[in-house]
């Protein structure tokens, strides 16, 4: 493995050794024990969007074994000024061991791949977001005696977006019961939707998209994301509302599932109340008070979000050291 781009680069033994060393990661950070895999490496992280889990996660998990991690805003680097990215890249991978890159288009992160000659991840595109997808494969292992091949995974919502493209292809490629729910205008692209069945004939997978919210049944996971991505321009709120209000994870879709052992599951940040500046914006113009996920189910025992949170982590570690560490578990 030599980057993280997108997941479907990965073969389901590279999935499933980045779990097992995650898994590993965590049980040595709850002890106290966190090995100093990165001792001595250098990691830039280069963000153009806002970020709480995938920029703690990454400097936190730098220091903790051992390695140096900079912080890069749109606005600390040349490209804001018209630096090509392949001259950013090639100067970047002359002074660090590693890129991250969060932000726009997905052709950014190929670019960077290309011409820094150092292992690059994707820590958020508009079209992927393959290491959220890795952090919540480890939370659905955690809470499910299941292997991950009988598992089923619904998504409710915008089902076009990073996310759900992520958990799509990671669905096809570890053999699960892949379903994406939405209305036609939100579901995935075609093209990637024929990408992921015929990786699903190689691992027994099954991808349905369908705009039936009775889909969830028997989904072990019932998984939302905001109705409005980081990019998007504010006036789609209206159209969006009226045409995801139906898609809402409340207490009738979870009941809907008719496994009482179901989990909720979100990549945060979630509009659950009106406790945020959007969901203040939202009630002003829009009169309501909760939008893809209820308060009752994000605050209920079923939601393992702040789990997933937290194995942004563990999962991060786990890629860095499959790609740039010397430690091999």
């Amino acid at each position: 493995m030599e980057h993280l781009l997108k997941l479907s680069s990965l073969t389901p033994d590279e999935i499933i050794h980045i779990l097992d060393v995650a898994d590993e990661y965590k049980r040595l950070h709850k002890a106290g024990t966190d090995p100093k895999d990165l001792q001595g490496k250098a990691v830039a992280l280069m963000f153009g969007k806002h970020s709480t889990r995938t920029r703690t996660s990454l400097e936190v998990g730098i220091y903790q074994m051992g390695g140096l991690g900079t912080y890069l805003s749109a606005g600390d680097l040349q490209t804001a000024r018209g630096e090509p990215v392949q001259d950013t890249a090639r100067v970047l991978g002359r002074i660090y061991d590693g890129i991250e890159y969060r932000g726009y288009g997905q052709h950014i992160v190929h670019t960077l791949s290309e011409y820094s000659g150092v292992p690059v991840w994707n820590g958020l595109t508009n079209e992927f977001h393959p290491t959220q997808a890795l952090a919540d494969m480890l939370t659905m292992r955690e809470h499910s005696q299941k292997p991950l091949s009988e598992m089923k995974l619904c998504f409710l919502g915008d089902a076009h977006n990073n996310v759900a493209n992520s958990l799509m292809i990671a669905s096809a490629k570890m053999g699960m019961d892949f379903r994406a729910i939405s209305p036609a205008q939100c579901a995935p692209d075609p093209a990637l939707v024929k990408t992921c069945r015929e990786l699903a004939q190689a691992s027994g997978a099954r991808i349905t998209v369908t705009d039936r919210i009775d889909g969830v049944r028997d989904c072990d996971f019932v998984y939302t994301d905001v109705w409005v991505s980081m990019g998007e321009p504010d006036d789609i709120w209206r159209d969006r509302i009226e045409l995801l209000s139906p898609y809402q994870v409340n207490r009738a879709v979870m009941d809907a599932t008719q496994n009482p052992e179901a989990k909720f599951l979100h990549c945060l940040p979630a509009f659950h109340n009106m406790e945020t500046t959007v969901g203040k914006d939202i009630f002003g113009k829009f009169g309501i008070s909760e939008m893809e996920v209820t308060e009752e189910v994000f605050e209920s025992d079923a939601s393992v979000v702040f789990d997933q949170a937290e194995n942004r982590l563990h999962t991060i570690k786990a890629v860095m050291v499959a790609t740039l560490g010397d430690q091999v578990y």
